[in-house]
């Protein structure tokens, strides 16, 4: 999404760093990518969580404009992964889930482009003044997109704990009641083993 701000006699418009946050569901032996056409030299990044399917673990590879391999994990949670793009083209981020025979993943992740300022001089402007304000713009647009990515991760991070102490929990009130069964079943049965021991048999 952009975020356009005017600032008078300095700037005017402002473009904050483009950002997109996706859920995805990736089948068993299934692979996964999504493309970005960017500039030389903007910045780039990917954050991106496991958060539901087998051991919460996916393979992760970028890859730039000419084939070359960027980035490349295997059997990663969870990563943030930021770089410069080194030529004009379109970047190719893939999830695989090919280690996985029949578990499905739920993967969320977010591309990131680096700030685009788009600035007017106009006569008479202080160089200087107008450097320090991009600057500070670009300093707050950073910090904001900071913050969204922590809360993103911070919520997906509060599913995957929930989710684990549910489970957790409903496998303590199955063991419980296993347990309860068992008990009854082993005071009934020495109810039953005594009370034929005390059993006086009479022989006509």
């Amino acid at each position: 999404m952009n975020n356009f701000i005017v600032v008078p006699s300095f700037l005017c418009l402002v473009i904050f760093p483009l950002t997109s946050a996706y859920f995805i569901d990736i089948d068993a032996q299934d692979e996964q990518c999504f493309f970005d056409q960017v500039s030389r030299g903007t910045k780039m990044g990917l954050m991106f969580e496991v958060s539901q399917g087998g051991f919460l673990d996916i393979d992760v590879k970028i890859t730039g404009p000419d084939g070359a391999i960027i980035y490349k994990g295997e059997r990663e949670s969870n990563g943030k992964y930021t770089f410069a793009a080194q030529s004009d083209g379109i970047y190719r981020y893939c999830f695989s889930n090919g280690m996985s025979t029949r578990t499905p993943k739920v993967v969320m992740f977010s591309m990131d482009k680096g700030e685009r300022l788009i600035a007017q001089r106009q006569e008479g402007e202080d160089a200087e003044s107008q450097n320090k304000l991009e600057d500070m713009i670009q300093e707050l647009s950073s910090s904001l997109t900071s913050v969204k990515h922590e809360q993103e991760y911070m919520e997906v991070r509060e599913r995957i704990h929930r989710s684990i102490n549910d489970n957790t929990n409903s496998r303590v009130v199955l063991w419980a009641f296993f347990e309860a069964v068992v008990l009854v079943c082993m005071t009934l049965g020495q109810i039953y083993y005594l009370k034929r021991f005390f059993e006086v048999r009479r022989v006509v």
